[in-house]
């Protein structure tokens, strides 16, 4: 079977709708993915607050962010984009925006524990739907020597919706219940709460039903503006597509292009870093440099951010100009820009002026997320256009698992770990532990809060260190993607 409308024998030449229709599908699927990061890193943002509500140890707080979510979000990832592969991908996409939104939402109500981590899970099983299908819709309404940019643009979604998680998340974390109790009812809005104590309100609870709830709005507007496209639009005519693809198929492809495997184990260690750098960067700045929740988002986690997503969208703009010369462009861009970051960060966590806190890091930003388009580029392009979706699952797989699943522990264990060596080499080696350096009812004295305070810091500081070397072996399986790029790319790489 060839294409499934009539005209669409050109599509490889225009891609879907007019112009100024595909710019309006790409902006408003790089917003869903937007707020997808925004639902999805706010609780980062908010971090210390909750390790201090629950008295968690960092080890404790890494296994809240990452596992759980990664385990479920990978789960729902394939049979979601299976799904997507066969039904309406717009449906889909709006459907899970309802989903993670108003999970995001009941995040502020956990009791404990145990109810945030089955809300987090409701975040992942929505937010498993997005990606796929929407890397699937993209690849139908450009052709593909637009993809590079179209995906760096889309994939800016990471990063400006960790800028957006800051400016928002941040202060309205810093907020007190009473104030925003207070305000309700100079507006005339109390009556909505039943007469809520206020005063017993944290702030991260409110930020994230004030975060959250909007998504459903934005999902009404993907259901109703949103067209689908014929599957296989914007590829060649001659290339074949089959009507319910089975997944033995899209696997048996996948079996054959080393670059894919190279690409997905180097995506899966970036994750690994990242997630790990993200799920503690707000409890570094606020125990290393004593800033509050505002401070730490306002002036470092969304202008970071910013610079990050400017990292993304330069890796796209120079892949696709830099791969009409040199056709494996995708890949040698992100490694060389992940061993640029490795040093950057390393100075970063080190240096006491928060002036070059900030300079370090932002370089080490931009350096870092300069492989995202790369990743999603590669993903879907060394596979026909019936199993892109699955083949993005299937990335996403990996990288759920390896990077959200095991990065945020392992920062967090190796945290705990020098916090122990450290409370080891003090006076109070015997008495001090992390679980009790953390707990609200210990009866410490002064010096030994002080001691622990040093600890945690400087724990913390020497994980992240560790972590972040991750990206040597992340450069290295991009390297070896390069090897076979050419050979497996479905369309042509370069042209005069």
């Amino acid at each position: 079977m060839h294409k499934e409308e009539q005209g669409a024998d050109s599509g490889h030449l225009t891609g879907f709708g007019t112009p100024f229709y595909r710019n309006y599908v790409l902006l408003l699927l790089m917003a869903v993915y937007t707020l997808n990061f925004i639902d999805r890193t706010l609780i980062a943002v908010v971090a210390q607050p909750i390790i201090e509500t629950f008295q968690l140890t960092d080890a404790q707080w890494g296994l809240l962010y990452g596992p759980p979510f990664a385990i479920f979000y990978a789960v729902m990832g394939l049979p979601i984009a299976l799904w997507a592969d066969r039904g309406n991908r717009v449906q889909i996409i709006s459907l899970c925006i309802v989903i993670w939104s108003l999970m995001t939402a009941f995040c502020g109500l956990a009791a404990g524990f145990a109810t945030l981590l089955f809300f987090r899970v409701g975040v992942a099983i929505g937010e498993a739907g997005c990606t796929p299908p929407a890397n699937s819709l993209i690849g139908d309404y450009f052709i593909a020597r637009k993809r590079a940019t179209a995906l760096g643009i889309y994939s800016m979604g990471v990063t400006l919706g960790a800028v957006l998680a800051n400016l928002f998340g941040g202060p309205i974390a810093q907020m007190q219940g009473a104030d925003v109790g207070v305000w309700l009812s100079s507006v005339g809005f109390d009556w909505l709460f039943g007469g809520l104590d206020w005063a017993n309100i944290e702030g991260w609870r409110i930020a994230f039903v004030v975060v959250g709830l909007p998504g459903v709005l934005v999902a009404l507007l993907v259901w109703s503006t949103i067209k689908e496209p014929p599957r296989g639009y914007s590829d060649p005519p001659t290339a074949e597509i089959k009507a319910r693809p089975p997944l033995s198929e899209a696997f048996n492809e996948l079996k054959t292009k080393p670059s894919f495997w190279w690409m997905a184990i180097g995506a899966s260690l970036v994750a690994f870093v990242g997630y790990g750098l993200v799920s503690f960067q707000a409890p570094f700045l606020q125990r290393e440099h004593g800033l509050n929740v505002r401070d730490a988002a306002i002036n470092f986690g969304a202008p970071l951010s910013l610079l990050a997503a400017g990292g993304t969208f330069l890796g796209g703009w120079l892949t696709e100009r830099a791969t009409q010369r040199f056709p494996t462009a995708m890949a040698w861009i992100p490694a060389l820009g992940l061993l640029v970051a490795v040093p950057a960060y390393i100075a970063a966590f080190f240096v006491d002026d928060l002036y070059w806190v900030f300079i370090l890091w932002g370089i080490a930003a931009v350096m870092h997320y300069s492989y995202l388009g790369a990743q999603y580029n590669i993903g879907q392009g060394v596979v026909s256009n019936r199993s892109r979706a699955t083949a993005i699952a299937v990335l996403l797989i990996l990288v759920s698992l390896i990077g959200n699943g095991l990065g945020p522990y392992f920062v967090g264990f190796m945290s705990d770990y020098f916090m122990m060596a450290n409370l080891a080499e003090s006076r109070f080696a015997v008495e001090l532990t992390p679980a009790l350096c953390q707990a609200k009812d210990s009866a410490l004295s002064g010096g030994q809060i002080d001691i622990c305070n040093t600890a945690s810091s400087t724990g913390l500081k020497w994980a992240l260190a560790v972590t972040v070397c991750g990206f040597i072996f992340a450069a290295f399986c991009f390297i070896m993607c390069a090897r076979t790029l050419k050979d497996d790319f479905v369309a042509e790489l370069s042209h005069p």
